[in-house]
């Protein structure tokens, strides 16, 4: 059997979507997640405005990097999860979660606050 760590090389829970990329965020994020030993990086897609981050523990983006992302860089931050599957063994609901963090102009309100 498999352990928790050893899953495919292609395998993602979460998708980390900046909007624009910038090296000081890509930086961050990259020295955060060597910190830990729980998060990978499966793969890195560039957009024409940005990076998609695919990465392996969907908790810690949105719960902790998601958030450090926001208050660090000023930026709006929005979370949503869409349905991926069924567990065989126990039936419940696997979901994956795309974040996507997006700097707002210093001195401006995002739009949504209009």
């Amino acid at each position: 059997m498999k352990k928790e760590n050893e899953k495919h090389y292609d395998y993602y829970e979460a998708i980390l979507q900046l909007r624009p990329a910038t090296d000081e965020i890509v930086d961050f994020i990259a020295s955060e997640i060597e910190r830990r030993n729980n998060v990978k990086i499966s793969k890195i897609v560039e957009m024409k405005n940005g990076l998609d981050i695919y990465l392996t523990n969907q908790k810690f983006v949105r719960s902790t990097l998601g958030p450090m992302l926001k208050r660090r860089f000023k930026g709006e931050l929005k979370i949503t999860k869409s349905l991926y599957g069924r567990d065989k063994m126990t039936h419940k609901l696997i979901y994956r979660a795309t974040i996507l963090f997006r700097l707002t102009a210093k001195g401006l309100c995002p739009k949504s606050s209009f």
